[in-house]
């Protein structure tokens, strides 16, 4: 990879809050020269910049709170890079993984009475975003990242749904990596993937169809032999009518004491007799006429139920397959021992905003020395080279270093054998010690949170009159409706282990179903 910036490597110490001689010192100095209290308050101001060559897709993008800047990257190295102004103390922007979610050029918050959030670039669905504002050259949001209007409008139409967004604490960039670990597409899988997506979407077209068909038919079945129970009831009634009425002739005959009462009840049992005979013969034929609808029913259900097997199976494939031609993104947990499969199926969310991805597997995994941190690291594939897959790495936490990292982990071949040979550029691997985030579901790439760092911006906000028309505050709904989505400071029904190195008040991952919007 050319132009990449090497990773900052800060020390340890520095990424605490300092010892309190240090802090003292500081204080005695700002009393004694008042102006450097102010100059402490002004970081050095980086300017934007176009990378000196044609620029491609932007892969991801890496925001430093340290030095309040954001940099893209595209395949090649960095192209774009400008000044920011993250959350400020008690608002924090949350260190960490993201992904843009949802885009509005001319979004206006209901939390800020309308205010303006031009060219907003979504990264998580309770309030943090990218967007233009003010910058008055430190951290100064409510957890948003402000980027310079004319930059955020320019880079507006150059992202993408799912495009990467990491969240450093310190200085951080890509750098090349390789690794047997790594996801090694095979050309033939590739070249095979489009005809073969085809041919399984034509076969679940097929199977869908035949049970819709089977479906139909269950239900005529069905329809056809809705009125035998209420029929056979009324014959059996009668039955039971006829029986009793020749059950008393019976007795007639035996009481009868004279010729003519004799006489009369001979008549009377024949007559009796004879019903009884009729209402027996009519249960026994509407029986015999029912059995073969009942039949009907019972095949025709147990058909429809292969039938929609049959297609689960088939769309599942055939959905697999598809998504098999983009990019796939994994992320594996220390904390939850588990790997996780996200891929963007680029269909628009059912209850409004952003699209839908496809989380079908999530496995165990089994990570050697699970006690001991491993730090995070995001591996990107950034493009397609002669051995298959070039390999960036971002480490943005304490821990092992990347190759450590990965070299602990026992990948399952299975789920290695299904992603691995259709990789494409733009494919990530994650690894942390952090659960996923409560903010990763159905519509988000994956989303975690360094803990160990703070998360002021997720603090549900509430509404304040902003001082100006734009808005100095970066307040976004806070409140979903339902119970699909668990934010922070909320309790977790099913919470799961706790990562015993972490301090922080966060939820972790849980599958979601679509709800219902109802927040701003």
């Amino acid at each position: 990879m050319k132009d990449l910036m090497t990773t900052a490597q800060a020390n340890g110490a520095m990424r605490r809050c300092g010892a309190p001689g240090i802090v003292m010192f500081a204080a005695a100095l700002a009393l004694a020269l008042p102006g450097v209290a102010l100059a402490a308050k002004q970081p050095r101001q980086t300017a934007e910049a176009v990378a000196p060559r044609e620029a491609g897709e932007p892969i991801m993008a890496i925001v430093s709170i340290k030095s309040q800047q954001v940099t893209f990257y595209d395949s090649e190295g960095w192209i774009l890079r400008a000044p920011v102004s993250t959350g400020t103390t008690g608002r924090e922007t949350p260190a960490g993984v993201f992904a843009v979610v949802e885009k509005d050029r001319d979004h206006h918050s209901t939390m800020y009475d309308d205010a303006w959030m031009p060219n907003m670039q979504r990264i998580t669905w309770n309030g943090i975003a990218l967007h233009g504002g003010p910058l008055p050259g430190y951290a100064a949001s409510h957890g948003c990242i402000r980027m310079p209007f004319g930059f955020a409008e320019s880079l507006f139409d150059k992202t993408n749904i799912g495009m990467r967004v990491i969240i450093s604490p310190n200085d951080a960039a890509p750098v090349d990596f390789a690794h047997p670990s790594l996801f090694v597409p095979s050309k033939e899988a590739i070249a095979a993937a489009p005809a073969r997506a085809d041919k399984l979407s034509a076969e679940a077209e097929v199977a869908a169809s035949a049970a819709d068909d089977a479906k139909k038919a269950a239900v005529a079945a069905a329809k056809d032999a809705q009125s035998l129970p209420a029929t056979l009831r009324k014959l059996e009634q009668q039955k039971a009518r006829a029986d009793a009425e020749n059950a008393y002739a019976d007795k007639l005959v035996a009481n009868a004491k004279s010729d003519q009462a004799k006489a009369k009840a001979d008549e009377l049992k024949q007559k009796a007799a004879t019903k009884a005979a009729d209402a027996a013969s009519q249960l026994d034929a509407a029986k015999a006429a029912a059995q073969p609808k009942r039949d009907a029913v019972a095949a025709t259900k147990e058909a429809a139920k292969v039938a929609a097997a049959k297609k689960a199976d088939a769309v599942k494939a055939a959905t697999d397959a598809k998504l098999a031609l983009g990019p796939v993104s994994v992320y594996i947990s220390r904390t939850t021992q588990k790997l996780y499969v996200r891929r963007n199926t680029h269909k628009p969310a059912p209850d409004g905003g952003g699209e839908v991805f496809d989380t079908s597997i999530e496995v165990p995994v089994t990570i050697r020395n699970p006690d001991q941190p491993i730090g995070t690291h995001i591996f990107t594939a950034m493009a397609k080279n002669d051995t298959g897959l070039r390999w960036s790495v971002v480490s943005i936490d304490d821990g092992d270093n990347a190759k450590d990292a990965l070299d602990r982990i026992t990948i399952p071949q299975e789920v290695w054998d299904r992603i691995g040979p259709t990789a494409m550029p733009r494919s990530s691997i994650i690894i942390s010690d952090e659960p996923l985030s409560a903010e990763t579901n159905y519509r988000t790439e994956f989303v975690a949170v360094l803990s160990n760092h703070p998360q002021g911006g997720f603090i549900t906000r509430k509404p304040t009159a902003p001082s100006v028309e734009m808005a100095s505050d970066d307040g976004w709904g806070g409140g979903f409706g339902g119970n699909s989505f668990f934010f922070f400071g909320q309790r977790d029904p099913a919470p799961q282990p706790v990562n015993p190195r972490r301090r922080g008040q966060y939820q972790y991952y849980q599958s979601t179903q679509p709800m219902q919007r109802s927040f701003w």
